[in-house]
């Protein structure tokens, strides 16, 4: 049987494989986890679809997944972040299906999330809710919610066909706070209809993954994009969760005036506990040389915001879609829009003359203009899905249609074998201590 794919070259596989087994080296956890599974099989035979960023990290997590056994297709949960010999490589040096191409246009986008339906997964992996939603949709008939391109596939379906693409899922894992928004206001309408395992508030991917991947690849991108000095600038960060929070740290390293904008009173309280000024964005807009977005949330930078901005204002985002920044507000209130003055940059020419500086197109800036996490972060996030995955398929049945936590099992043995990779070591309680922990008659 042919392989099924849809990538950029495959010509560029040899340079793919490269940065694959580089990345690999960076992740001991996963690769851990990949041998074992390559023994004992607990995926096999489950179809798999997975939307997630197609890099050389993810790369080493579909091995893992096929590894397992599973019959694997890997589509682009962003249309800026595949990286193309990656793709190439997964598809001609591993025999998977990847339907990736960087810069795709929504049609090809859309059309790949059908193929990824097409194989009737039985897991489901997400990178922002696009396979679960428009599972959703499909299954309650509303079809005006999805892309024509799923919209046809799904208008071709017989009634037993659609009932049966959401009864044969087993279970969906998130690993992003846009998704997980997504998938519990799902659950709060009672539409989910199988269960959803949150990758993402696993404490081996929120504190980690979130606050030091997403702190140093945010930056990481800015810079490669504008060459910009973040030193004696000032820094307006949009959300202090712990993408905003990594954000603000890593901008606060390089010698930047940091401001943190929050609609929560207890998140900005933290930041200002954490030495941050406070302001709200109306305010904040006036002042900041760089605006940071990183809420999960739409229009957070709008039309208002734009007005006050300086010349010369610099935006960009690192949430998961390109609607925290208010595009067309944008383009709506520029006179003229100056395309790629260098790479990954486009410029808004205001009425007045006062030029507002746009990073990749408004989407997240740490995959468009850079490669993503570091593979050492990405191996504790990418082993909890490997490993949500296999539990999934042990609790078949059992587990509610609702959003799910990752059991404690898995974070604590994915802390201890990364602890152990890093030739660290935890201490141990005595038996004096556990008896004191576990005694109320004992006191002061």
């Amino acid at each position: 049987m042919m392989q099924k794919f849809d990538i950029a070259d495959s010509k560029l596989a040899p340079l793919g494989k490269k940065r694959i087994e580089w990345a690999e080296r960076d992740m001991p956890v996963l690769r851990e986890i990949r041998e074992r599974f390559a023994e004992t099989k607990p995926l096999k035979g489950i179809r798999l679809s997975a939307c997630l960023h197609v890099t050389s990290e993810t790369a080493n997590l579909a091995r893992t997944l096929q590894a397992g056994g599973a019959d694997l297709v890997l589509i682009a949960s962003n249309p800026l972040s595949t990286q193309d010999d990656v793709a190439a490589s997964l598809v001609e040096d591993f025999g998977i299906s990847v339907y990736a191409i960087n810069g795709e246009d929504d049609k090809t986008y859309y059309d790949h999330v059908v193929a990824a339906l097409q194989h009737q997964p039985q897991l489901t992996m997400d990178d922002g809710a696009d396979l679960v939603s428009s599972l959703v949709f499909i299954e309650i008939g509303k079809l005006s919610g999805l892309h024509e391109s799923v919209a046809a596939w799904a208008r071709s379906l017989e009634p037993q066909d659609v009932t049966a693409l959401t009864e044969r899922v087993i279970a969906s894992m998130e690993e992003t706070t846009t998704g997980i928004i997504r998938l519990r206001a799902m659950e709060a309408d009672g539409v989910l209809s199988f269960p959803v395992i949150s990758v993402n508030d696993a404490k081996t991917k929120c504190l980690f993954d979130n606050r030091y991947g997403t702190g140093q690849s945010t930056l990481d991108g800015i810079l490669r994009a504008t060459n910009l000095l973040l030193a004696g600038r000032s820094v307006v960060v949009a959300g202090y969760g712990m993408c905003g929070r990594g954000v603000a740290t890593r901008a606060r390293g390089h010698g930047s005036h940091v401001t943190v904008v929050e609609i929560s009173p207890l998140r900005a309280l933290e930041a200002a506990m954490d030495g941050f000024p406070v302001l709200p964005l109306a305010e904040a807009a006036r002042v900041g040389d760089l605006f940071i977005t990183v809420t999960g949330n739409k229009h957070v930078l709008r039309p208002e915001h734009f007005e006050v901005m300086k010349d010369g204002a610099i935006l960009c985002n690192s949430g998961h879609f390109n609607v925290e920044i208010d595009i067309p507000g944008l383009e709506q209130l520029s006179k003229k829009i100056h395309r790629d003055i260098r790479p990954f940059v486009d410029s808004y020419e205001m009425h007045d003359g006062r030029r507002i500086h746009l990073l990749g197109q408004g989407r997240l800036i740490n995959l468009t203009a850079a490669e993503g996490h570091p593979a050492s972060v990405m191996d504790m996030s990418f082993a909890t899905q490997a490993l949500c995955s296999e539990w999934a398929v042990e609790q078949r049945g059992k587990l509610p249609n609702q959003v799910v936590d990752v059991p404690e099992r898995i974070e604590n043995w994915i802390s201890a074998s990364k602890l152990k990779s890093m030739g660290l070591h935890c201490d141990k309680l005595t038996s004096e201590q556990e008896k004191y922990l576990a005694s109320w008659q004992e006191g002061t």
